[in-house]
């Protein structure tokens, strides 16, 4: 009785250990990334928004970036919409 239960859930082991090594862990390590990169931004980094749009953070505050356009202009933004910061 116990080698036929171990045998039929031997495929769901295996099934689960694929999916978690190939979704779950990659997915924990890219979100993990994304918040060690919002950490380390600072007054002056290039960043761009989740809309593709590129800014220079001018001030930082509690839930949103003041940021500076191409054109100069000033816009807020809120965290939750940082994709990326961009290597000077």
């Amino acid at each position: 009785m116990d080698g036929n239960l171990l045998g039929s859930l031997l495929p769901l082991i295996v099934l689960f250990a694929i999916f978690y090594f190939l979704i779950i862990k990659p997915q924990q390590k890219q979100a993990q990334e994304h918040k060690d990169m919002m950490a380390s931004l600072q007054k002056g980094d290039t960043i761009v928004i989740s809309g593709g749009v590129v800014v220079e953070i001018k001030k930082i505050e509690e839930e949103f970036y003041i940021v500076k356009n191409i054109d100069g202009s000033e816009m807020k933004i809120a965290k939750d919409y940082i994709a990326a910061k961009l290597d000077k």
